[in-house]
Parts: C-alpha cells; sequence; structure tokens
C-alpha cells in the first residue's frame, strides 16, 4: 500500500513538471512568436531565450579540440615495414590558460634479423596557443625533449618548432594537426621532424585517428605511419 503511494506521488511529480516545463514552452512561443515545436525541439534556443551567453568570452577560453590520449599500431616504412605501437597524449590543457602539455612514445616491435636496430621515439612537450581557443584555425610554439633511435643513428635534446591546427568541427569532431620541430636545433645531430594528425570522431568520446611523420637528419631519413584511436574525455 505504501509503494503505491509513494509510487502515485512520483507519477504526479512527473505530471506535474512536464506540464510546468510545456506551459513554459508556451509562453515563450507567444512571447517571441514562434512555433512551440521550434522551442521543444531547439534546446540552442531555450538557453539564449534564459540568458544571452557571452560569445566573445567562450571563443577566448572555451577550445574547439579537446585533451586525447591515443593508442594503435604504427609501422616504419623505412625500416623493411616494421610494426610496432604508439601510445600518448596530446593537449593537457594546464588550467585556464592556452598553455598545453603533450607526450608521445612510439617502439617497433619486429625482431626482424634484417633491421639494424630498433626503432623508438620518445617526447614530451608544452604548446602556447596564440589564437582565442575557440578559433578554428590556431597556432602554437612548441618547446619540450625528445629522444630518437633508430637504424643508423640515436639523438636526443631539446624540441623546438611551431604546429598549426585546422578545426573543421568543433569539440573533437574532427580536425588536423601540423607540427614541424627540430631535435637538437643547429647540432651536428639535428632531426627535423614533420607530423600530420587527422582525427574524426565516430563517438562523443572515441575518435579514429591517423599519424604520418617524417624524420630528417644527416645521416639519414625516416617515415612512420600510424592508425589509432583516441579517448576524450
Amino acid at each position: 500500500m505504501v509503494f503505491k503511494i509513494i509510487l502515485c506521488l512520483v507519477n504526479l511529480f512527473t505530471v506535474t513538471a512536464v506540464m510546468a516545463q510545456d506551459q513554459e514552452i508556451l509562453d515563450k512561443s507567444a512571447e517571441f512568436d514562434l512555433n512551440p515545436r521550434i522551442l521543444e525541439n531547439s534546446p540552442v534556443i531555450r538557453e539564449w531565450m534564459k540568458e544571452v551567453p557571452d560569445i566573445s568570452k567562450r571563443i577566448i577560453h572555451e577550445p574547439s579540440f579537446r585533451t586525447r590520449y591515443r593508442l594503435g599500431y604504427t609501422q616504419f616504412p623505412s625500416n623493411e615495414d616494421a610494426g610496432g605501437f604508439f601510445m600518448g597524449v596530446e593537449d593537457i590543457f594546464l588550467g585556464d590558460t592556452p598553455l598545453t602539455f603533450s607526450a608521445k612514445y612510439s617502439q617497433e616491435l619486429s625482431n626482424s634479423p634484417r633491421i639494424e636496430s630498433d626503432r623508438m621515439s620518445v617526447g614530451a612537450n608544452i604548446q602556447y596557443y596564440l589564437l582565442p581557443l575557440g578559433s578554428y584555425i590556431n597556432i602554437a610554439p612548441v618547446l619540450g625533449y625528445r629522444h630518437i633511435e633508430t637504424a643508423g643513428y640515436q639523438t636526443g635534446g631539446v624540441n623546438v618548432g611551431v604546429r598549426l591546427g585546422l578545426i573543421f568541427s568543433p569539440q573533437g569532431a574532427g580536425d588536423i594537426f601540423i607540427t614541424q620541430s627540430f631535435v637538437s636545433p643547429t647540432g651536428n645531430e639535428e632531426v627535423g621532424i614533420t607530423e600530420i594528425n587527422v582525427g574524426y570522431a565516430i563517438t562523443k568520446n572515441l575518435r579514429l585517428a591517423t599519424e604520418i611523420g617524417w624524420q630528417n637528419s644527416i645521416k639519414q631519413n625516416d617515415s612512420q605511419v600510424s592508425i589509432g584511436f583516441e579517448w576524450m574525455p
């Protein structure tokens, strides 16, 4: 008996809330001379009717891209197409600033005797985005450290460069990041690295991502192709 009374009260509360929401929609539609169905199906319009958002503030402080945790398969065409894996994170925002942190690790897993040495790369960078974070185009200087091992040479040192972000759809739905950096610039072991990363969301939090990279040094040139998934919290 008590359970039935509680159930009836819950149903009554639910019906009352729905009726109040419907009445609010009718009142707003009459006030702004809009079809009630438009208001019912558009949370954006309802939000704007309650309070007009500060668009300029959103553009400056709300990023059009999100933090991305990465994991997948990588291949080294310049090393007999040896395969391996990669993992990392891109653009962890450091507080309410345009400063972000990124780190990555890739390792060849092939044991082929034809390959002189394993390919390995590990590094971490910080990026400072110069344009408002909500922009669909952004650019950031890059500063960090990177260590590289490959068939023929190994080097490590300061990594400096620049990153270009092209955001086709906000909040991680689709974008391209192009990074050009130099490890140990001006030194005898300098290595130029070009990376192109393309990501496309398949769910709200999961993306399919591909990356193509080239390493150019005095001793030799290397390439790397990766495909995997990115998780956006």
